[in-house]
């Protein structure tokens, strides 16, 4: 006798989408605004000039409402006569439609530089991406990061302090590294070693490192300036690439420390998914005492990877000194490290994944900047919520069925 297995339908897809097709609607027929929107797409220093994309606000706003209407529907027919899910091209789609309505609406009769709304999401997704990157390899290996915020401020503070006794932004970004490393040796030898709960000592060594940075910047760096001066990285831009119309400025007008992110992206999912690290370093994550049955050390291997983590994790931190602000601040990563780790929750511990939350984090947390500078309709206080709100939806509403490394956060003893 054959057993059909049963279907298992998932509506929250279609919910999510529904709402925000009637949030369009509310735009487009309760809220209408009038006159134009004016989208840049080209610098000035873009070999060719594209011409600015003038759309009339309020016809727009009402054929793409009526397009995430029809979306929303689609989901709902895939769930109740498909295969029981909507398939994410939907809810791709969805968002770029919901959000050029958004953004037509929000900005009308105004201009919104999209070469410098893009290059501003960059650079706020640099430090999200590498605190992802760092927390996806230590997940992998099961230990959970809580401690990303802190590997991310003392990453900082190194950079600022030895960038400024030095002169020289590469050692700088080294110090980085090795200062986040401190903070990872810590944790791992915590929760590895002595089997104390991961969760309590990535708490403990924020608190911990948001402490010692405050002390030292009130006691030391503000006494005296020389210390918290380092060389900020250069922009190389790329010739002929840095030219292109919107992806030039983006992509290839940047820093070091941007490139490094490029290839620091590809090579942990190369790592992690192609090469005998990567496949011990999942093991180790996902059924220790299997691994240790083949000969491989399963604490150790936790250990070095969790320092491996905390340097990437640092690289990010030193972007802030060395790259963005130029010196070091207190509490200046401002809770960078937690949404990293829901970027890594949002990714499904997958690195390329996780870049792409870090993105979307990113974009939120500068489309609040966008909006306030066009002075829009939307309530002040709303916009400094729009990170937040966005990352607790992405990760509450999104990320769908999401299962960690089978062990991560279980501490291993050898029997």
């Amino acid at each position: 006798m054959v057993h059909e297995k049963a279907l298992v339908r998932s509506w929250k897809t279609p919910i999510i989408l529904g709402v925000f097709a009637l949030v369009a609607l509310l735009m487009a027929f309760v809220f209408p605004n009038s006159g134009e929107t004016t989208f840049t797409l080209s610098t000035t220093v873009d070999a060719i000039q594209l011409a600015p994309l003038v759309v009339p606000t309020q016809i727009t706003v009402i054929v793409v409402a009526v397009l995430l209407v029809l979306a929303a529907l689609g989901a709902v027919a895939f769930v109740r006569f498909g295969p029981g899910r909507a398939p994410l091209w939907i809810s791709v789609v969805f968002a770029v439609l919901f959000l050029f309505a958004f953004l037509t609406w929000v900005a009308a009769d105004k201009n919104i530089p999209v070469p410098g709304m893009l290059v501003g999401t960059l650079a706020l997704s640099v430090p999200l991406i590498f605190g992802a990157l760092g927390g996806v390899i230590s997940e992998r290996g099961g230990v959970v990061n809580i401690a990303i915020e802190g590997q991310l401020l003392f990453g900082a503070f190194s950079a600022a302090i030895i960038g400024s006794i030095t002169g020289q932004p590469v050692i700088a970004l080294i110090a980085a590294m090795v200062g986040a490393m401190l903070v990872s040796f810590v944790l791992a030898a915590f929760s590895i070693k002595y089997l104390v709960d991961q969760v309590i000592v990535g708490v403990v060594l924020n608190v911990l490192v948001v402490g010692l940075t405050s002390f030292f910047y009130s006691k030391v760096l503000t006494s005296d300036p020389s210390l918290n001066s380092p060389v900020k990285f250069p922009i190389w831009p790329i010739p002929g690439l840095s030219e292109i119309p919107i992806l030039g400025p983006v992509l290839f007008r940047q820093t070091v420390i941007v490139y490094i992110m490029y290839i620091a992206v590809f090579l942990v999912w190369f790592g992690l998914f192609k090469t005998r690290w990567g496949l011990r370093l999942r093991a180790v994550g996902e059924h220790p005492q299997a691994a240790d049955t083949v000969g491989i050390n399963v604490n150790r291997t936790r250990f070095w990877n969790v320092a491996l983590a905390g340097a990437v994790v640092g690289i990010g931190g030193a972007y802030y000194t060395l790259d963005v602000v130029g010196q070091f601040g207190k509490e200046m990563t401002n809770g960078a490290g937690f949404i990293a780790l829901a970027a890594v929750i949002f990714g499904r511990w997958d690195p390329i994944r996780a870049t792409l939350a870090g993105l979307l984090f990113g974009f939120a947390t500068n489309l609040q900047s966008v909006l306030g500078i066009i002075g829009s309709p939307v309530p002040s206080d709303f916009m400094l919520m729009l990170p937040y709100v966005v990352t607790i939806f992405a990760v509450a509403g999104l990320v769908g069925v999401s299962r960690a490394p089978a062990a991560d956060g279980t501490p291993y003893i050898k029997s």
